[in-house]
């Protein structure tokens, strides 16, 4: 059927996602094959049989292969590859909905454990890069990760997960965050099963910066970690990206900071959109990672600020991984960092005892230390 075509369907209201059917020319309106509360994978034709190669996945559902025909009519299913996980309390997700700050509808997801219970009170996790609602249906694996938290993980050890989506205002992008993260954040933290004492945030580069930005305007957070953040939009501005040679310069004036101008023309835009000149506002025990050969964000960036809060005498740590880039590349680091911000966050939501490294800190020139405990894995069932 040459002049027949295949069309991936997504619902921007439901996030349902599926397939239906188009023929040129005909003039008919496509044909549903197969609509689901799902994220689907491109399907594969095989090329001796009429038969299609896909996968499907939900919070719940792991990514195994399955195989249907031209319709999506009785798939079955190739593999099963993740059986371990009935071993573990997994997560649910939902989709909630808030206002904005400046009146505008906005998604979000909310992860809550397996076994949530609304009459009692969790702590919660908020975690946010630009949009993530439309990722409503897709899986998570626990492992470790190179920068964020992983939101399976999390929600098996009994915390909440909040992922909200942010709309951006030209010139404005810390004060966009706050008019869209903090309504919603607000919204949950009145909702009883929600313990507005012990709320925290982590976001990685773009979700850094924001997070370093909002904790200069707010200490509803019990704890954060601003991954890679920028904290000074001027000095950062005259820097190079040194992975690719170009100036920085770009990203402020025109791209993900959106000043909307340059230095010059807009010098206040990049003052009022750098924490590091509201650092002593900052009261939110704050952590952050941030590595020497960062080519995306330069270290010395983290550094800043760092130095400014310990200046300060404010709670702040700050861990780099010798070598390492934008994020741990390495299996162990990665591992290590997912730890180290395990129990940074089980210690302020949690109560959890304080591990030795975030009591006494670890010197550069000692940074062989161990972590302190032993660290904790998904909860069993």
């Amino acid at each position: 059927m040459p002049d027949t075509l295949l069309l991936s369907a997504f619902h921007v209201e439901t996030k349902a996602s599926g397939f239906y059917r188009d023929r040129i020319g005909s003039g008919e309106r496509p044909t549903k094959l197969r609509m689901m509360d799902r994220s689907f994978s491109a399907p594969e034709k095989a090329d001796d049989a009429d038969r299609l190669l896909y996968t499907r996945e939900s919070v719940r559902e792991f990514p195994d292969l399955r195989v249907a025909d031209r319709s999506f009519n009785e798939p079955q299913n190739l593999s099963d590859v993740n059986p371990q996980q009935s071993d573990y309390r997994w997560a649910t997700v939902e989709l909630v909905e808030w206002t904005s700050a400046n009146g505008e509808q906005l998604d979000g997801l909310l992860y809550t454990p397996e076994d949530f219970d609304p009459d009692k009170e969790y702590p919660m996790m908020t975690y946010f890069y630009e949009q993530y609602s439309d990722d409503l249906h897709e899986h998570y694996a626990p492992e470790a990760h190179r920068s964020i938290i992983n939101f399976t993980f999390y929600a098996s050890r009994g915390y909440l997960v909040f992922v909200p989506d942010i709309h951006y205002k030209e010139g404005y992008p810390g004060e966009s965050a706050m008019q869209s993260v903090m309504p919603g954040v607000t919204m949950l933290a009145n909702r009883d099963y929600v313990d507005s004492d012990r709320i925290g945030v982590q976001g990685h580069s773009w979700g850094g910066y924001q997070i370093a930005h909002m904790v200069t305007k707010t200490d509803l957070f019990a704890a954060a970690e601003a991954g890679a953040p920028v904290s000074n939009m001027i000095s950062a501005y005259g820097g190079i990206r040194w992975g690719t040679g170009m100036s920085r310069m770009f990203q402020y004036e025109e791209t993900q900071s959106r000043i909307g101008g340059s230095l010059w023309d807009m010098p206040m835009r990049y003052i009022n959109n750098s924490p590091i000149f509201q650092a002593d506002r900052i009261d939110t025990p704050l952590m952050m990672m941030h590595n020497d050969e960062d080519s995306a964000v330069p270290w010395e960036q983290g550094i800043e600020l760092f130095v400014a809060l310990r200046r300060l005498n404010k709670p702040a740590w700050l861990l780099n991984y010798t070598g390492e880039v934008h994020w741990p590349t390495d299996l162990a680091e990665m591992r290590d960092w997912t730890t180290r911000m395990q129990q940074f966050f089980d210690h302020y939501l949690k109560g959890a005892p304080a591990p030795v490294w975030l009591k006494e800190g670890v010197p550069a020139v000692e940074n062989d230390r161990t972590l302190g405990l032993e660290p904790a894995t998904g909860t069993s069932e």
